[in-house]
C-alpha cells in the first residue's frame, strides 16, 4: 500500500475485546492513592474506551505480501490517559479491528 510506512500516524477502530482489555487494565481516579495498592506498581488511569471508537496511533511494523498487499501493520494506539494499546497484525479498513488513514476535517 503506498504511502504506509513505519512511523505514519493512523487511526485505528477498537473492537469490543480491545475496548474490554483496555477497560480491564484501568483504575478509577483515587485508587491509587488506596494504601493497598501495591507498591511500585503501575496504574494506567484514562477514560472509559468503547468499542468502534476510532483512536490515532503510530504504525510500528509493516507487511508485505507480494501476492496481495492488504496494508498489514503492527500499530502502537494512542488512548486518552496514561496508556497506549498494542494492536497487532491489522489489515487496511473502517469497521472495528482495522487501521485507515486520518479523515480530512
Amino acid at each position: 500500500m503506498e504511502g504506509l510506512t513505519q512511523g505514519r500516524i493512523v487511526h485505528y477502530v477498537l473492537t469490543e475485546e480491545d475496548a474490554g482489555k483496555i477497560n480491564r487494565r484501568r483504575i478509577v481516579s483515587g485508587v491509587v492513592s488506596n494504601p493497598n495498592w501495591p507498591a511500585g506498581a503501575q496504574a494506567h488511569v484514562g477514560n472509559y474506551v468503547e468499542p468502534g471508537e476510532h483512536y490515532p496511533a503510530i504504525v510500528v511494523m509493516t507487511y508485505t505480501n507480494a501476492s496481495h498487499d492488504r496494508g498489514t501493520v503492527n500499530l502502537q494506539v494512542f488512548l486518552d490517559g496514561s496508556d497506549t494499546f498494542w494492536a497487532e497484525v491489522i489489515d487496511f479498513g473502517e469497521e472495528p479491528g482495522t487501521w485507515h488513514w486520518i479523515e480530512k476535517a
